[in-house]
């Protein structure tokens, strides 16, 4: 992390914006799906179209 900070704003103030952040930060989790291989080859394990069709 550089030790440097050129905002006009404060870190807290960046990662907390407000009261409720303050409470409940949430932080999601940013990582690659299997590095590079599964960024570029996803697959969808959702049921095929074929069966959202109304009879």
């Amino acid at each position: 992390m550089d030790a440097e900070w050129n905002r006009p704003y404060s870190r807290e103030l960046a990662c907390y914006p407000s009261v409720q952040t303050q409470d409940a930060k949430y932080w999601p989790a940013v990582n690659r799906v299997d590095n590079v291989y599964g960024d570029r080859n996803l697959i969808c394990s959702c049921p095929g179209i074929e069966n959202y069709i109304d009879e």
